[in-house]
């Protein structure tokens, strides 16, 4: 993809991408987990909530 900015400009950004706090290293992302953890959280809700409701009926 073709830059619109100009050479110089262009520079400076690239320059500023590369300092150390923009390296930061990422596990990769994990869709699965995602979903897991979706699924416990609505499902311990939902528990949660059949409890209270058992407790205060």
């Amino acid at each position: 993809m073709t830059s619109r900015l100009n050479p110089d400009d262009q520079k400076h950004v690239e320059e500023y991408l590369q300092l150390s706090q923009h390296q930061v290293e990422r596990r990769p992302f994990r869709p699965w987990m995602l979903l897991v953890l979706v699924l416990a959280v609505t499902i311990g809700l939902g528990l949660l909530s059949r409890l209270i409701s058992y407790l205060t009926l």
